[in-house]
């Protein structure tokens, strides 16, 4: 059996408000936008925001209080120019956690993290 795409991923955050204020400033789409979820979308691609502290179901309670979210993972997100990009989240008043760079394996990036630590890479190829 053949896999097709991935689709989506959840995450857990401590203030589905803020995260949704977040991800609007990027430039993401809304499905939807309720106090209890939130639902964003690049093209065919899905991110699910649940608030950590109403997970009612004791097999996924242990990670939605995870301290440390998204340990170790990299949401690579591709823009026409990166440049541009970084400069229009600093002017909207967002902090990226680094400026663009060109790095070794062909793309230029930089990374942004989300109010409860999780990190975006915009980058676009530069080889």
């Amino acid at each position: 059996m053949k896999m097709k795409s991935i689709a989506g991923i959840v995450c857990y955050v401590k203030d589905t408000n803020k995260t949704a204020k977040f991800y609007k400033a990027l430039g993401f789409e809304f499905d939807k936008n309720e106090p209890d979820h939130v639902s964003i979308r690049l093209n065919w691609f899905w991110i699910d925001f649940h608030p950590q502290d109403k997970e009612d179901k004791p097999e996924f309670q242990k990670e939605a209080n995870l301290n440390n979210k998204g340990a170790g993972l990299f949401l690579y997100v591709s823009v026409e120019n990166v440049d541009d990009f970084y400069k229009s989240l600093i002017s909207k008043g967002l902090k990226p956690s680094s400026k663009p760079r060109d790095w070794p394996w062909g793309n230029r990036e930089f990374v942004i993290r989300d109010p409860d630590g999780y990190k975006l890479v915009f980058f676009q190829k530069i080889k």
